[in-house]
């Protein structure tokens, strides 16, 4: 993904700030390409003050701005509100109603879950008050088909559309949708620019009346990418975790619902799904973190894996282009219902391919999916898109000067930076400058040397074909690592983030080194210094890994690439940790990432501020949430704390849970290998006390 874009310039003579609507403060429900941000207390009000991203988003369009619920013409006073998933509920009191005394005897509660084209909204009305209350309660709704685009840059000005209404139903229209309001047993009218849903309620004590409006955005218009939700397709039920600290199941439970519900179908092949990368501004396929996110849970089943890897194929590059980054085998960063732009000069096609790591990741995801049971028939219909991405990722170190993976925006209008980290200013050296392209990613040439033996084992346990060349060649592309990236900076010895254009080691210390851990890339002296670095107090906090050190002068808690914590990336670290055999590490990053979890309801952020306050995360008002990678690293954590490692084609799971239980006593269902189902429990000392497994699996402990 990319990071908040610059604004306009206000004074003219002052330096350009960022207008990106924050979201922290809202509430947000996401259903595939539906999704609905409001206040905390349920409204709707895109006209509102910190309030300019809320709406009703299809397909990144904002079909509703404003949905607000009155009672007797009065706003319910908010007291708490939830989301998960595509359900938000709120509760609220009308305090004009009820009983004269200190307690609310009134309460409005409101239940709002989102459907596969718009949302359904009911209001109930509880008394709990010693007389029949009368109301009358509406809703009242205009839209304004503002494109995510204008949202996103803060250009966005709500100018509602004309509403009318026609037996029993209101409506409005944009150039891409017809949205439809409907209430049962409502009165339907206009007032202003608003359509109103009106119900006159009688509430007898102790009693409850519930009321429910519809919207309906049916699309009118195609787009490049009209992608549907795939909540359905995505049977992660099963899952099941129950631990002596119950925060770690609440943190699996949520981010699995969180993680279903950003599923949607591959437009070309609905039966494939994939994670939308996160909402709202994210709602469709990226290469990167589709791929990441089907990585991470793959311990819940290949199913995603599948949809995944397939999509991504189908979109596969087959020649070169500089407009769109395009090149045979490579994987594509994003694709989009419309070309993507933004005040700075960036402007990206419908399927941009602004990637460096998409591709060996790809790779990897296909082994990986292989060792949790991914059909070898399946692979094998894979093969020609896994010869397309090896041929990618050989030419590309084949062209390169100094025989690293390096990316550069040949175009000028795409993306300056080309791995995750893709802001601007992320590649810092040890005295905060920025570095100059092309740039070489340790964590790509670690992700490259991974794939290349990943490949060489699916070559020759699959697909009948000899891998000792992608063999040498990752080792050929490790020692060019080993030889390159170490260098010595503030009395220590480190590995580089990157090398510059020049071909200088780009010296901060940040969190890519952490992705290095497990791949195969350095030898054990070298994890060793990595892992010290990674877990020391200048990147891991309280909070998590950070992405830039502490000690570097360009550190900021709460900078985009320079000092955030980001969920999925200290999730990878903790993995590379705990595949390195850096247990302490892994165990205090997974640590962190739960009380993250708990001191932000459960729902991961994409990112947050790596300084506590009072113990809490600060956030990064613009993060998605949810966020797919984010969500998915709830399968790091189990990873981690069970110790998994799976080899479906050979008939085995190995377990090794962490010797310090940090989650006490710990089961967990609805792990599939191989499409069957397996649990493990784990006692408080981490000795493995059951396992429940399909007939044939081998399953070895330690």
């Amino acid at each position: 993904m990319h990071p908040p874009d610059a604004g306009s310039q206000d004074p003219p003579t002052a330096p350009e700030r960022s207008r990106q609507p924050w979201l922290h403060r809202l509430e947000v429900a996401v259903r595939g390409p539906v999704t609905c941000l409001a206040a905390s207390d349920g409204d709707v009000d895109a006209g509102a003050p910190a309030s300019e991203a809320a709406g009703l988003f299809v397909d990144d369009r904002r079909v509703v701005h404003r949905l607000l619920l009155r009672v007797d013409g009065r706003a319910p006073t908010g007291v708490v509100a939830a989301s998960r998933g595509g359900r938000t509920e709120t509760l609220a009191v009308a305090r004009h109603l009820g009983d004269p005394g200190p307690d609310p005897t009134v309460e409005v509660a409101r239940r709002r879950l989102l459907t596969d084209r718009g949302l359904d909204e009911t209001v109930e009305v509880r008394n709990r008050s010693a007389e029949p209350v009368r109301c009358v309660v509406e809703l009242r709704l205009s839209g304004d088909g503002a494109d995510l685009h204008d949202v996103k840059h803060g250009v966005a000005q709500p100018h509602p559309l004309p509403v009318l209404v026609a037996d029993g139903t209101a409506s409005w229209a944009d150039d891409r949708h017809a949205v439809s309001v409907r209430g049962e047993g409502a009165q339907v009218l206009v007032d202003g620019p608003d359509a109103v849903l009106r119900w006159t309620l009688e509430v007898p004590p102790a009693g409850r009346r519930e009321v429910t409006g519809s919207v309906v955005a049916a699309r009118v218009a195609a787009t490049a990418f009209d992608a549907e939700g795939g909540v359905e397709a995505l049977d992660l039920d099963a899952v099941r975790v129950e631990a002596g600290d119950a925060r770690l199941g609440h943190t699996v439970a949520h981010g699995i619902d969180d993680l279903r519900h950003l599923a949607m179908r591959d437009p070309l092949a609905p039966e494939d799904v994939f994670a939308a990368a996160g909402t709202p501004w994210y709602l469709t396929l990226f290469g990167r973190d589709a791929v990441w996110a089907a990585r991470l849970a793959l311990p819940f089943g290949t199913d995603l894996a599948r949809g995944t890897l397939r999509a991504l194929a189908r979109r596969q590059g087959r020649t070169d282009d500089v407009a769109t980054a395009e090149a045979p085998g490579k994987i594509p960063h994003e694709v989009r219902r419309t070309a993507f732009g933004s005040s700075g000069g960036m402007v990206l096609p419908t399927t941009y391919y602004g990637t460096v790591d998409a591709t060996p990741l790809w790779v990897c995801l296909l082994h990986d999916a292989w060792r949790w049971g991914l059909p070898a028939a399946e692979v094998r219909d894979l093969a020609p898109a896994l010869h397309a991405a090896l041929g990618w990722m050989e030419r590309a170190v084949r062209e390169s000067p100094d025989g690293f993976l390096r990316y550069l925006d040949e175009s000028g209008t795409g993306l300056a930076n080309q791995g995750w980290k893709d802001s601007g200013d992320s590649m810092r050296d040890a005295v905060g400058q920025v570095a100059v392209g092309p740039i070489a990613l340790v964590e790509t040439q670690a992700y490259a040397v991974e794939a290349a033996r990943s490949a060489a084992s699916l070559l020759e346990e699959v697909l009948g074909a000899d891998g000792d060349p992608w063999r040498a060649w990752a080792g050929a592309l490790a020692g060019r690592v080993e030889e390159r990236f170490w260098v010595d900076t503030g009395g220590r010895r480190v590995l580089a983030m990157a090398l510059d254009g020049a071909g200088r080691p780009v010296d901060g210390l940040g969190s890519n080194i952490g992705h290095v851990l497990g791949t195969g890339t350095l030898g054990a002296a070298g994890e060793a210094r990595v892992a010290a670095a990674l877990a020391g107090p200048d990147l891991l906090g309280p909070l998590g890994v950070s992405t830039l050190a502490r000690g570097n002068p360009a550190f900021n808690p709460i900078g985009y690439h320079t000092g955030s914590v980001w969920t999925h990336d200290s999730a990878i670290c903790g993995l590379g940790l705990a595949r390195a055999g850096h247990l302490d590490g892994a165990t205090a990053v997974v640590r962190a990432l739960v009380d993250v979890a708990a001191a932000s309801g459960y729902r991961w952020p994409e990112l947050y501020g790596a300084d506590p306050v009072l113990g809490r995360p600060a956030p990064y008002p613009a993060s998605c949430r949810p966020q797919a990678w984010a969500a998915a690293s709830t399968g790091a954590l189990v990873t981690i704390a069970l110790g998994l490692r799976p080899d479906a084609p050979g008939g085995t799971l190995h377990l090794a849970p962490l010797a310090s239980a940090p989650f006490g006593a710990l089961r967990v269902e609805g792990l599939r290998l191989g499409g069957a189902p397996v649990a493990v429990s784990v006692d408080a000392e981490g000795q493995v006390v059951s396992v429940d497994a399909p007939a044939g699996v081998d399953v070895v402990v330690g």
